[in-house]
């Protein structure tokens, strides 16, 4: 995930990836009020067990929680509201067709700021097995094993 240009990161899923294969991507919008931006610009945001779904031909993304804005009073919102997703019609009746599917489901992978916009990065997901969540971290251990040794290696 190279930086791009005019994206700030607010905060990622690491979760999903443990937890699902991550199919494919999208990059949507989100519907948001006032003072949750401002609770975004100062980090305050959990992606932990969210998850997107699609209900009357529109998407949401659920679970999110987002913590009110200390200076916010009256104007503040609820933590954890469902959110409306800003896509297009056609890739909603796309994702509807990946859903439907057996066992496929919609995870949000990050969370940023695009030019000054907050998008979601939403991952078409497949549910990982214990045994491949094994997999998973042996393979990262192994890595990083690997690249310990190199590193020690070159110093010498």
């Amino acid at each position: 995930m190279a930086a791009e240009k005019g994206k700030k990161t607010i905060a990622s899923n690491k979760k999903a990836f443990h937890d699902f294969f991550i199919e494919e991507t999208y990059e949507c919008g989100i519907e948001l009020v006032g003072t949750e931006v401002k609770s975004l610009r100062a980090g305050k945001v959990n992606l932990r067990d969210s998850y997107a779904m699609i209900r009357g031909g529109e998407a949401f993304l659920c679970g999110v929680h987002i913590s009110p804005y200390e200076q916010g009073n009256r104007f503040n919102h609820d933590a954890i509201r469902d959110r409306k997703l800003l896509l297009h019609k056609r890739e909603i009746m796309r994702l509807l067709g990946y859903i439907q599917q057996k066992g496929l489901t919609l995870v949000p992978t990050e969370l940023y700021f695009s030019n000054g916009r907050v998008k979601v990065e939403l991952g078409v997901a497949r549910g990982k097995k214990l045994y491949d969540k094994r997999d998973a971290i042996a393979e990262k251990e192994t890595k990083r094993e690997i690249d310990r040794r190199l590193k020690e290696a070159f110093h010498e």
